[in-house]
């Protein structure tokens, strides 16, 4: 057991804090006001220092390392802002790894190296709105009339949406219930019968799109099926590895939180001295740094154990539930060391504390991740249905 980086990730780890510090911290504050998508410019950026394709074949334009890096290069962009760490976090532990996993040759030859290029964004299509907890509960249908798909439904709450590429969409392919009959079909943007809603404005998130994906006798081509029909279980390894990245979001915004409290603990003044003299400040910073310290190990934990490039189940969840909870409580100890001015949009920790509230809903809610976890340790499986 080392607990150690490597060299070579101790300087991709530098490369990528200086990155965010210089290109990305100046902006992040402008981007959240305006509710801006991040400019294609810097996400061309990440994509010329290889960070879309760090866990990609290099047979596809990757650098074929492995998700560890890639949680390293997250942790320190998220540091800074959800958003600018979202592009590293789709392409190499979201919807893109899904095609790098189960995808053909052909579709492999397709969308990876556009992705590691800069090229193509791609987003996944999984919620709606009956079927979010609930995942296996999906309506949306992909009927197939000859050598093509015809898709009808809609999905929401979809991260990219509207601005994303192409998506990776999940839909029932036959009448057969729960995860059996659902399938993952990837679709590219402008294709006819795909249109998009509103862009959603959430409490935060502010700059990341999101809008549904309407599909309305979408005609898809057959040979776009990434997952086949009977194989979405063994398609939950690539989620665990979704729910690590997730998880480094949240340390990663928690992290950025600890850094500004400590920093502002040492420059405001009452009663003559610094407020990190007062025993209360002190506590929080504490409290602070071991629930970071914790999450992180259990983040690089559920990483590092993962033989095959993607994660035990039980440790992905235990990493996830727990950096979520973990996020909240941070965020919040920072605000309150900030007082006032912690509330303030003149600083960045009212942003982290929105940001980092939403990641304990998206990719399954903290109350669904306990009983997955509780399912893990007694052996059993509890159906929410009955």
């Amino acid at each position: 057991m080392d607990f150690q980086l490597t060299e070579e990730q101790k300087m991709l780890k530098k490369m990528v804090h200086d990155l965010a510090e210089k290109e990305f911290r100046p902006k992040a504050a402008e981007w959240e006001a305006k509710a801006e998508h991040m400019p294609r410019e810097y996400v061309q950026r990440l994509a010329d220092l290889g960070l879309l394709g760090l866990c990609l074949p290099v047979k596809y334009g990757g650098q074929g390392r492995g998700a560890f890096e890639a949680i390293l290069a997250i942790e320190q962009l998220a540091r800074v802002s959800s958003l600018s760490a979202t592009p590293v976090f789709e392409s190499n532990v979201g919807p893109v790894r899904v095609i790098d996993q189960f995808g053909t040759e052909e579709q492999k030859q397709r969308y990876l190296p556009p992705v590691c290029r800069g090229e193509m964004l791609i987003s996944v299509g999984m919620t709606e709105p009956e079927a979010g907890s609930a995942l296996t509960d999906l309506s949306t249908r992909a009927v197939l009339d000859g050598d093509h798909y015809v898709v009808n439904g809609m999905k929401c709450f979809v991260t990219g949406g509207g601005a994303s590429d192409a998506y990776v969409v999940y839909a029932r392919l036959s009448e057969q219930k729960g995860a059996k009959g659902i399938g993952g079909l990837i679709i590219e943007k402008g294709t006819p019968g795909f249109s998009f809603g509103k862009q959603e404005q959430f409490m935060g998130f502010r700059g990341i799109p999101s809008s549904d994906l309407i599909f309305e006798n979408c005609r898809v081509p057959r040979e776009n099926l990434v997952i086949k029909e009977g194989d979405f279980r063994k398609l939950m390894t690539a989620f665990d590895l979704e729910r690590c990245g997730n998880a480094t979001m949240c340390l990663g915004i928690a992290q950025g939180a600890l850094e500004e409290a400590m920093a502002y603990s040492q420059q405001r003044k009452q009663w003559g001295k610094e407020i990190c003299e007062f025993q209360a400040i002190q506590f929080m910073l504490a409290e602070m740094a071991m629930k970071v310290e914790a999450a992180r190990l259990l983040i690089y934990r559920a990483t590092v154990n993962a033989d095959t490039g993607l994660p035990v189940p039980l440790e992905a969840n235990l990493a996830k539930c727990f950096a979520n909870q973990m996020v909240r409580e941070v965020t919040g100890m920072a605000l309150q060391i900030h007082g006032g001015y912690g509330y303030s949009k003149d600083y960045p920790i009212e942003r982290m504390l929105r940001d980092g509230w939403g990641w304990g809903i998206a990719g399954g809610t903290i109350e669904i991740q306990r009983i997955t976890i509780a399912s893990f340790l007694l052996g059993r499986r509890f159906d929410q249905r009955r």
